[in-house]
């Protein structure tokens, strides 16, 4: 062991011994001057390729509202039977979440893509090739799986890749890929058949399979993960402190109440809702997406002008009021009022809610987690210990989904 190794073991070693002393590793401040200050063809290429797999969220996330009608023809699926494939993408997710940080830190940020790659391909193939449910609930579980990892890894590498002064536009990136995905599979799901869409949805993940070999790991990993991973051993629990716990509420909070405002559950099945409300799912499908995607690009623009609360307020206020007129719509319909206004107001709930959603409630609750994170002093020097609060928020983000995904079933 070199004499500069031995000084820094011997420095996270007093400061485990000290309580609420923070560890910190010398070797990433000058890591940071690694990542150059200026936008290059390399951050540019890592960038894309990273953010491929934030397209394959958004893919699979929509990908059950187009294939609806289509999978349950042709396979004679039951209504119930259905709701399990569409919701089951959930407890993929909840068990990539669980494990995500412990392989991106074991196998590095490239390995953890590489792994989400593999997860969503055989998916995707899966639910190709079904001829019943039990394949088709399988590639949706396999495809959750690598959700679940992709939407922790994507945004840390890409975080860890990019310089300060530039983290934040290219962090938001992945909010806004996700949108793209979503709204193209809504857009391409609306006159191909399920299956065809299901290929398609391996391209994304081959593209970033490939595109892996040409961009570098990144070099906040490469630097000091073995001593990370000396001090993460005795210093997992380290959040949990008094000193955190308004710093947690208010991020996983946030995570909370934006799966409870029932993205998903619209996602999933907003082609069903929308017709039986008397609507056109195509119309909606098509709008919603287009609304979707230009809020998200709007949001980009506003977040750092108008600042991160004023806009969550805007976004939670005005999908309150979208998911009051969606309710109130079908309680009209519940009393035999007019088919005309209940599709109405139903069309008009929903396109408002994913406009309004995708404003605010979308990016910003992941964006304020690693905000307070930095702000409320957590020991994000070390990566094992630094992105659990990034990590935890998916776990909830999961449990919360699954949990708004039982009640609307």
């Amino acid at each position: 062991m070199s004499e500069r190794a031995f000084q820094e073991e011997e420095l996270i070693e007093e400061d485990m011994g000290t309580p609420g002393r923070e560890m910190r590793i010398p070797l990433l401040e000058e890591l940071e001057e690694v990542v150059p200050h200026r936008i290059t063809f390399v951050l540019v290429l890592s960038a894309f390729f990273a953010v491929c797999g934030s397209y394959v969220f958004g893919n699979a996330v929509s990908y059950s509202s187009p294939a609806e009608s289509g999978i349950m023809d042709e396979l004679g699926l039951s209504l119930a039977e259905y709701s399990v494939f569409g919701s089951i993408l959930t407890v993929g997710g909840l068990l990539g979440a669980l494990c995500s940080g412990k392989i991106a830190d074991l196998i590095g940020r490239r390995g953890a893509m590489w792994v989400t790659d593999v997860s969503g391909i055989v998916g995707w193939c899966a639910i190709f090739l079904s001829e019943s449910a039990w394949s088709l609930d399988l590639g949706r579980l396999l495809l959750g799986f690598g959700v679940g990892l992709a939407s922790y890894v994507v945004p840390v590498y890409i975080a860890e890749v990019t310089p300060k002064n530039l983290r934040g536009g290219f962090v938001s990136l992945c909010m806004l890929v996700i949108a793209c995905g979503m709204s193209m599979t809504y857009i391409i799901g609306s006159v191909l058949n399920w299956r065809i869409l299901a290929c398609l949805g391996t391209i994304p993940c081959l593209l970033q399979l490939v595109g892996l070999f040409l961009v570098p790991e990144s070099p906040r990993w490469l630097g000091y993960i073995e001593t990370c991973q000396q001090a993460s051993e005795h210093r997992i629990l380290y959040i949990f402190q008094r000193k955190y716990a308004k710093a947690l509420t208010v991020g996983l909070g946030l995570m909370i109440f934006q799966q409870l405002g029932g993205l998903d559950a619209y996602g999933f099945y907003m082609s069903s809702i929308l017709e039986r409300a008397g609507a056109s799912s195509t119309a909606g499908s098509i709008t919603t997406a287009i609304v979707r995607l230009a809020a998200n690009i709007v949001a980009v623009f506003l977040m750092d002008k108008f600042g991160r609360r004023p806009l969550l307020l805007v976004s939670a206020s005005g999908a309150c009021l979208a998911g009051f007129l969606i309710g109130l719509s079908f309680l009209l319909q519940d009393y035999h009022q007019s088919t005309d206004v209940v599709s109405t107001l139903t069309f008009i709930g929903i396109v408002v809610f994913s406009g309004f959603f995708s404003l605010g409630l979308g990016g910003i609750p992941w964006i304020i987690m690693a905000e307070v994170s930095e702000k409320s002093d957590f020991p994000n020097k070390c990566e094992g210990i630094g992105r659990k609060p990034r990590q935890y928020g998916q776990l909830v983000r999961f449990l919360a989904c699954v949990l708004h995904l039982q009640l609307f079933l």
